[in-house]
């Protein structure tokens, strides 16, 4: 299944309404395992010898920083220095480009020790990071570029197993700290109600609540640019074939539920708990953008930049890490959703790719994982395979 045509039936969901949509779906999916489930992991290479990035023309990519483990979520301080989580190192970083130069900025190791961190925000002068078992604080220091002081405010000891990344988000006001957890497992039930869902706390860690839940890994957490509107692209269950179950790309509503483990993109009953929740069925949400089924979508980045060419104003950027359970291999790319008055407005369409040798191969030597904008307008795309960050900038 081609994922503009599965991109197209969702984008119809914000002009008609929700309501008679889901008709539409039983449509355009497979049914389960009209495929066999595949275990096709990739095989991480070196950069092969005259393999080259690809982006439109016009724009141009060049490596930006190198040197790291696995370099994951990346956060523009408010003294624009950028600040890089790299989980199997247990490491956080700052970056300087204090020349300007846009290319090998300085690094310094501020965190050490951490448990696979990921989510990065800053509050006042607090630095939080999501770690796997826990969300801390430590003091920052802008001006020394220092991080002291840890103070755990949310414990997560026992969520071990499964999706170990947590985004972190603040909202406009610094009044609510947003988290996303993902499940410890595909599609088991009896979890903590914690995990497959999107946590809201105070800053110190109190009044928590569960904002949406039924997200099985809800990875990345962004607003909208200039809104309160809350969106999210999260990674869907394996085992069900090659083109189940899709990720998808999503405004966020308070107090909804997505479907998890009971239903998948709208109400289609997910047939390993097949009567179990009939209720839950029935009031699953899709996503507003279905994405092709296993390309591991992992961040996103509205535009706001004045650098590249009109068509991408507004629009959002998306890192899909890349496929496993698939018998061909897909995602290893950044993709570009194009939005209209802050609504997507066209299907999904490639932007950065060529980290994938084939469909067929293991092979790839590259996987994008965070996007960030910088002051001039280029983005940064980080690449945990290549254990480099990448920076794209048009030329025209």
């Amino acid at each position: 299944m081609q994922k503009s045509t599965l991109s197209f039936v969702i984008l119809l969901a914000w002009a008609g309404g929700l309501l008679g949509q889901v008709q539409q779906f039983e449509a355009k999916l497979p049914p389960p395992y009209a495929t066999p489930s595949s275990d096709n992991r990739p095989h991480v290479i070196s950069h092969p010898s005259g393999a080259q990035l690809q982006v439109p023309h016009g724009f141009e990519i060049e490596e930006y920083a190198s040197g790291f483990d696995t370099p994951r979520f990346m956060y523009t301080a408010p003294g624009r220095e950028i600040i890089v989580s790299d989980s199997s190192a247990g490491s956080v970083y700052v970056l300087t480009d204090k020349n300007k130069s846009y290319k090998d900025p300085e690094r310094k190791k501020i965190l050490d020790g951490l448990d696979r961190p990921y989510g990065l925000a800053i509050w006042k002068d607090y630095l939080y990071v999501g770690e796997r078992t826990s969300i801390k604080r430590y003091k920052y220091d802008a001006r020394a570029m220092t991080a002291t002081a840890g103070q755990e405010i949310a414990s997560l000891k026992n969520f071990t197993e499964g999706h170990w990344t947590r985004s972190l988000l603040f909202d406009s006001k610094g009044e609510k700290l947003y988290v996303g957890i993902g499940s410890g497992s595909n599609v088991d039930t009896g979890e903590d109600p914690m995990r497959a869902a999107i946590n809201r706390f105070n800053p110190d860690g109190s009044g928590h609540e569960i904002y949406a839940s039924g997200t099985r890994n809800p990875i990345g957490l962004h607003w909208y640019p200039g809104t309160n509107i809350l969106w999210a692209g999260v990674q869907e269950r394996d085992a069900l074939g090659d083109d189940l179950v899709p990720d998808y790309f999503t405004h966020v509503q308070q107090g909804a539920f997505y479907g998890w483990p009971y239903a998948y993109a709208g109400p289609h009953e997910e047939p390993r708990h097949k009567g179990e929740r009939p209720d839950l069925v029935a009031k699953t949400i899709p996503g507003d953008v279905l994405l092709q089924s296993h390309v591991a979508v992992l961040d996103f980045l509205f535009y706001t930049g004045k650098q590249f060419p009109a068509e991408y104003q507004g629009g959002s950027f998306i890192a899909m890490h890349g496929s496993w359970n698939r018998s061909k291999r897909v995602g290893y790319e950044v993709s570009f959703i194009p939005f209209k008055d802050g609504r997507p407005s066209g299907p999904v369409r490639e932007f950065l790719t060529g980290w994938r040798i084939s469909p067929e191969s293991r092979d790839v030597w590259g996987r994008p994982v965070a996007i960030m904008q910088l002051p001039d307008g280029s983005i940064l795309v980080s690449d945990d395979g290549g254990h480099k960050i990448w920076r794209i900038s048009y030329k025209g």
